[in-house]
């Protein structure tokens, strides 16, 4: 499945955080150009806290907080609908993620 020029939304209950037009994929991960949306600026040090602490690589309960309000504040929608799961990572105008049409399995919690 080709998955170049294809078009994902980043979506909002404040409207538009913006839009990734794909340009790389290694699946199971996609990445592309992101241009911000209206309600971008909402979320920004979201998507910074969430990096800095996975770039961190030592305290993974804080990164797993910190990415459980971006998955609360977020969604994301591929060029035929929602999809139920992803790992949406933003830094400037790049972005990457890979998704599922399953929700993935939280082997963290009991």
């Amino acid at each position: 499945m080709g998955w170049a020029g294809g078009v994902w939304r980043v979506g909002s209950e404040a409207g538009p955080v913006g839009e990734i037009l794909i340009d790389d994929a290694d699946f199971p991960w996609l990445s592309g150009r992101f241009t911000a949306g209206e309600a971008y600026d909402a979320v920004r040090d979201l998507f910074l806290r969430e990096l800095a602490l996975a770039e961190q690589d030592d305290d993974w309960e804080e990164w797993e907080a910190a990415y459980d309000e971006i998955r609360r504040r977020v969604s994301l929608s591929s060029p035929d609908g929602p999809v139920p799961e992803f790992l949406l990572h933003i830094e400037n105008d790049r972005a990457w993620f890979r998704w599922s049409d399953e929700p993935f399995e939280d082997v963290h919690r009991t």
